[in-house]
This record gives C-alpha cells, structure tokens and sequence, in this order.
C-alpha cells in the first residue's frame, strides 16, 4: 500500500497542504461544525500528514485511527506528530495529543488495505479520508470501498488524487511522449488490481452518487515554482524511471528530456467531499 519513503512524503508535504482546494476543506469545517467530536478513519495514512492538514477543520474533540500497512512509516507519523502538537502523552495503544486546544487522540493500524476495507470501518467512523492515495487502486476496489463507507453512513474526503494533469517549464515537444509512458505505468496493478491513475477521481464521485450522497469537487494541483526546485527534480526524476520501464519511448529521448533544467511544473490533482443530506 505505501511503498513511499518517508524522504519522499516529508518532501511533498507543503506543497500537499497549500495545493488542497479550500472550497472543499470550508464544506468539510461546515458539515462537522455544529458537533462536539467526531471519529475519522485515515487510509494510507503514511507519515500522518492528513491528520495535521485537516485537525484545524474539525471539532474539538477527535478521535483518529491512522492505517498502513508500512510500520516504518507509523512510526514516523507517531514521531512527526508529536513534533506538530502542542503536547503528547501515549496510553496503551492510544497517543494523546493536544494542538490548538483541539484533543486528538489517535490509533495506528498495521493493515492491509488491499486485503478488504470493513475491518478498518469496524468502529463507525463518522468520516473517512485519505490523501494521495486513491489514483493507486483499482475501480473495483474503489467500488467496493464506497459501499463500505455508505453502508456506514459516514462523510468521505479524497484530497490529492492525481487527475493526470502535467505541465513543465519549460515545456519540451516530448513531454506528451513521457507523460503517455508515466500514465501508462500508474495504471499498473500497485496490489489492488490495475491502478485507476487519472480516472480514478471521476470514479470515486461517481460511484458516491450512484449511493446517494451529494458530491464536492475542486482542482487542487501543485503549481511549484524555484523554491520546489527539489520536488521538482524528484519528479523528473521519478517520470523518467516510470517511463522507461513502461516502454514506448526510446532511451535517448528519455536520457535528452531528462537534461532539462525545469523551472516550473504543474501537477493536476482533485479534492473531493462527499456526504448524506
């Protein structure tokens, strides 16, 4: 499930939080406005950094469970997260922390979410998310992932899911040749059936729909610039790697688009809140 580093995490992070649509985060304050506390269950939780995006927007008193099945990473959220609080204390499996004169209290799961998504919902959440996370899944599993949450009654907020939006500066004629490869490899089976990647945002809002439940959406790309410059590289970096081992593009265009000084890029992403009336 979260094949990612934590180098790699640590380093999208604020692009993630200034790139998230705040239409949609303000609906998310105002559906959960008027209560005292609320339950959330975070997919692919990685290092945590949805839980300290998203605290600000929720009540008072909040009771998290974090899941992945990356121990590495569970415990870099545990320690990230001590480091964002206020103040943190752990009891048994449970770790307290209080920020802003929120209190959070949070569980980390080791699990496998390929393996099915109802042992993770087990305690009801009132609102389930999760962060870059569902361009990795198949359809069928977002399918599946939807009844669940219905089933349950509870909100769903999707932030970040790549729509497949790529632009560089500056801009070279085998960018479209690269960004085919790049998409071509996203779509391979990650461990959940073959991979949505781009489709995956129209996906999940449809398949909320057909369960009834009304639907937000809102662009949230990154547009990085100079003081990204490392971001950037990594995503060179990393398109040039999927594309070469997707195949279709001959190694000289790939070693010749990689040599470009990139100054600017633009990643496409999708924000998305879905809830009963």
């Amino acid at each position: 499930m979260s094949d990612f580093s934590t180098e790699w995490l640590d380093l999208r992070e604020p692009a993630d939080k200034r790139s998230r649509n705040r239409d949609i985060a303000d609906a998310v304050a105002a559906r959960f406005a008027l209560r005292d506390a609320v339950c959330v269950v975070d997919l692919g939780a990685g290092t945590g950094a949805n839980l300290r995006a998203l605290a600000s927007l929720l009540p008072r008193q909040q009771s998290w469970t974090l899941v992945d099945n990356n121990p590495a990473l569970l415990e870099a959220a545990k320690a990230r997260l001590a480091a964002w609080a206020d103040a943190s204390a752990e009891e048994g499996e449970r770790f307290h922390l209080e920020k802003d004169g929120r209190k959070i209290s949070v569980i980390f799961s080791l699990a496998d979410l390929a393996a099915g998504i109802d042992p993770v919902l087990k305690n009801g959440p009132e609102l389930v998310t999760a962060s870059a996370f569902f361009d990795l899944v198949s359809e069928a599993y977002i399918r599946s992932l939807v009844k669940a949450v219905a089933v349950r009654g509870a909100a769903f907020y999707a932030t970040l899911t790549c729509n497949g939006l790529y632009r560089w500066t500056p801009h070279r004629p085998s960018d479209n040749q690269i960004a085919a490869a790049f998409q071509r490899h996203q779509m391979r089976d990650k461990g959940f059936g073959p991979a949505a990647g781009p489709l995956a945002a129209a996906c999940l809002a449809d398949q909320f729909r057909l369960h009834g439940y009304l639907v937000l959406e809102g662009d949230s790309p990154w547009h990085l610039g100079r003081g990204d410059r490392t971001l950037i590289d990594e995503l060179v970096r990393g398109h040039a790697i999927a594309a070469a081992e997707a195949g279709g593009v001959d190694e000289k265009t790939i070693v010749s688009w990689v040599t470009v000084a990139r100054t600017a890029a633009t990643v496409g992403h999708t924000d998305m809140f879905a809830y009963q009336a």
